[in-house]
């Protein structure tokens, strides 16, 4: 038994591990340290460099049902593997791009298919399958810990990095680090679920993806936590140049940003532990709220110590976001063919977060600010919050 359980925290240290040096911190993140730079190099509106993002989330929503499809049938640590390492090198070709739209937007499109591979979707699929009782608590410490983690070092390296080589040094910097730092905690720790049941758990059992498909369920839960996810995914990416345009220093943007960061790290895993202890599906609509405020407060003060306050009220709305979509997966459709159902969700999301990023730009470009944005954003996420409260019961027979 103390061998089995040593193994199974091992891999959600894989996880975690796996999770901070995925697509997340390490592209999302840190992009909008690199939206002025490459806009200003290329002589681009920033609407054509963004646009990108919408690039890497529509290859992104084609792969990721095709590599959870995969997954479910030959398991994880073979492709998890391969995927950091094509992963990697598809970040690193991102720094030699030149000003032609064709060879930057390419790049950016490999990049979508191979950052579907060792995604936090993936890894939410290993931990779904090796526990039961505490999988709330193992999937919000996997993801929360280590993307929020990831989320909150990345942009200080990145910014490191950019003042001293440039955009192009500071991607073939982050392309070291996922390899150096992920593949031999993965290589060594990583392991698929094991077929038998899990602590009396029946994880052979679960809906196919075409019978989740035809519950309302799914789609609540597809539609709010799309919403939610892709509308302060955006904003997580533009909390640099909204502040810099509107005169914050570059150094208190950047501790904005790692402030929600990692209220987004620890609150995932305070969700993820008050569902295994409260398993009711509505608790996560009041965060959806407390993004709302925090929304506004970003956007209207230029006080330092509100920019924080408004940091703490996003990360836990978008903390909330993360946490609880693959808790709701595994607990509604169960874990044999959650790789092809969290595939498709996610890839929808991710499809809202390259989507969304471009349609502030956008606003930018034709306003020359991002209210309408935060409006629309704010609409969006109370909408979630509501559909959030009309979800059933986790064993609720009928959904």
């Amino acid at each position: 038994m103390s061998r089995f359980f040593t193994r199974a925290n091992g891999v959600v240290a894989a996880c975690t591990v796996g999770n901070a040096v995925s697509v997340t911190p390490m592209v999302y993140t840190v992009f909008g340290l690199f939206l002025i730079p490459i806009s200003t190099e290329f002589g681009w509106p920033r609407s054509a460099v963004s646009i990108v993002l919408l690039i890497l989330a529509a290859v992104g929503a084609l792969t990721y049902p095709v590599v959870g499809r995969i997954i479910d049938r030959y398991g994880a640590r073979r492709v998890i593997l391969s995927g950091n390492l094509l992963f990697a090198m598809s970040v690193a070709l991102v720094s030699v791009s030149t000003a032609s739209p064709v060879h930057f937007y390419l790049a950016y499109a490999l990049l979508g298919i191979t950052a579907a591979i060792p995604s936090s979707v993936m890894f939410t699929k290993v931990i779904a399958g090796w526990f039961d009782r505490n999988r709330g608590f193992a999937l919000g410490f996997a993801g929360g810990v280590g993307n929020g983690t990831g989320a909150a070092i990345a942009p200080v390296f990145a910014s490191i990095l950019l003042a001293n080589f440039g955009w192009r040094g500071a991607y073939q910097g982050i392309a070291l680090v996922i390899v150096i730092v992920g593949f031999p905690v993965l290589y060594w720790l990583l392991r698929d679920p094991p077929t038998r049941d899990i602590a009396g758990s029946d994880t052979s059992e679960g809906m196919t993806l075409a019978q989740a498909r035809r519950t309302k369920t799914f789609w609540t839960i597809l539609i709010a936590v799309a919403l939610g996810a892709g509308c302060m995914t955006a904003v997580f990416a533009h909390v640099v140049p909204m502040l810099v345009d509107r005169g914050i220093s570059m150094d208190q943007a950047v501790s904005v940003l790692v402030t929600f960061s990692l209220v987004t790290a620890v609150w995932q895993v305070g969700v993820g532990y008050t569902l295994d202890r409260f398993p009711k599906p509505w608790i996560a609509a009041p965060f959806f709220v407390s993004a709302v405020f925090g929304l506004i407060l970003f956007a209207t003060t230029s006080d330092y110590s509100l920019l924080l306050l408004a940091g703490v009220l996003m990360g836990l709305g978008l903390g909330t976001e993360y946490g609880v979509l693959p808790y709701f997966l595994s607990r509604y459709f169960g874990v044999r063919h959650y790789g092809a159902i969290s595939g498709l969700v996610y890839g929808v999301i991710v499809l809202t977060q390259g989507v969304t990023p471009f349609l502030m730009d956008l606003d930018f470009d034709l306003t020359g600010n991002y209210r309408i944005a935060v409006v629309v954003i704010c609409i969006a996420l109370l909408f979630g919050a509501f559909l959030l409260t009309r979800l059933k019961p986790f064993d609720t027979a009928e959904l």
